[in-house]
């Protein structure tokens, strides 16, 4: 796939500014804080419909503006495409794809894809287990987009169940039986015809939403398994290669809950077992303890663990890999070369790192690369590129 044009109106700081791309390669050339960010994080935004610099839509928006837009043109083997979003600053988003609002924002995902590379990224490794789960999931949401919606409705049951086990906190309520809990596995059982009576009101809502926990929870954890399990020899392979095979690199799924076969029978079995095991442990601490919410990727180097041990340069050579081998899983499976979105990282690389990566991406990948200067690219890249200066929001050819 191959983005040909990109249009921002009100978006960041930017006004009013159409570009147009006819290099595999585009080097956004500027100072700091000029919107080369911001640019990249629109094209972010049309591949992922998610920005992992901003929370709100507002803060997307020029200040002053109420409504900020993105439009773009995308080349693909099956023609061309016109997207675009337009963010408002009271939340209501709308999508359209060649020029019609489509209902479901899920429809909109997939249709571009992107893997970003920031100095930001190092944090997959330092930083909390929550970081790595996310950026499984924006993984996830690329390759299948109906991940998208998986996703909502367990992070939607997650919080009425966080709410009612609050609620029970601050009410002072015993922990519900365990044995009374798996009395009502789900909802659709609590017919008329049944003697609900039997059970306490609060055991039969709490079984409801354990039920429901255990049902899409399942789902989560074994896209997340597959995916993980395809992308870690890619990513060992890249490591290998980068390391001149004196490190070897493991990249472990450790769900929250045990996942001893790709059965949803049997993943469900073991989410409800665990919720029993952690129910008194839930109630007294008003929240869920059990789930997806609370998975971790393990990342290991020679069997040490890189967060904790990894020197800088090892961490930087397990991002890159980790990066790498997006780029190819997503090739794989799309069936097309993702975008490449490089965010000021190779000053972050030194030169054997700088060169794998620019090894990789040749002309294979449509790559925009934002920089501060030149001097990390050797000439015969620098002529194959086009170069734009970033300034205060505007861009022009160098």
């Amino acid at each position: 796939m191959y983005l040909k044009t990109l249009h921002l109106r009100q978006f960041r700081n930017y006004r009013d500014q159409q570009v147009e791309f006819f290099a595999p390669k585009t080097i956004l050339l500027g100072d700091n804080a000029q919107g080369k960010s911001n640019l990249l994080e629109a094209v972010e935004l049309l591949a992922s419909l998610r920005s992992h610099r901003a929370i709100r839509d507002r803060e997307l928006v020029q200040e002053g503006a109420s409504i900020g837009q993105v439009t773009a043109t995308l080349e693909k083997d099956t023609g061309l495409t016109d997207l675009a979003i337009a963010l408002r600053t009271n939340g209501r988003r709308t999508v359209s794809l060649n020029g019609e609002n489509l209902r479901r924002q899920l429809d909109f995902l997939g249709v571009m894809n992107a893997v970003q590379f920031s100095s930001l990224d190092l944090d997959l490794v330092r930083g909390g287990p929550g970081q790595r789960r996310s950026w499984l999931d924006a993984l996830l949401t690329q390759l299948e987009p109906v991940y998208a919606s998986i996703l909502q409705q367990y992070n939607h049951v997650l919080r009425q169940r966080n709410a009612f086990l609050k609620q029970q906190r601050q009410e002072g309520d015993r922990p519900v039986p365990v044995n009374t809990i798996t009395a009502v596995p789900s909802a659709e059982l609590l017919t008329a015809s049944e003697d609900a009576s039997a059970i306490p009101p609060d055991a039969t809502q709490l079984a409801i939403w354990d039920a429901q926990l255990a049902t899409i929870g399942s789902r989560v954890i074994r896209r997340r398994a597959r995916v993980l399990e395809r992308l870690a020899p890619i990513a060992q392979f890249w490591h290998q290669s980068i390391s001149d095979h004196k490190e070897l690199l493991q990249v472990n799924y450790a769900p929250n809950v045990g996942l001893e076969e790709d059965d949803p029978a049997v993943v469900q079995q073991a989410f409800l077992a665990k919720i029993q095991q952690r129910a008194i442990a839930e109630h007294y601490q008003g929240t869920s303890l059990v789930g997806p919410h609370r998975d971790e990727v393990e990342f290991t180097i020679n069997q040490t663990p890189a967060r904790q041990y990894g020197s800088q340069g090892q961490q930087r050579t397990l991002v890159l890999s980790l990066k790498l081998a997006e780029l190819k899983l997503i090739e794989s499976v799309v069936g097309e070369a993702p975008l490449l979105l490089l965010d000021d990282v190779l000053a972050e690389l030194d030169l054997n790192r700088q060169n794998k990566l620019l090894e990789t991406i040749q002309d294979r990948f449509q790559t925009l690369i934002t920089t501060t200067h030149l001097g990390s690219f050797d000439a015969q890249w620098l002529k194959s590129s086009q170069i734009l200066t970033v300034e205060a929001g505007r861009i022009h050819p160098s």
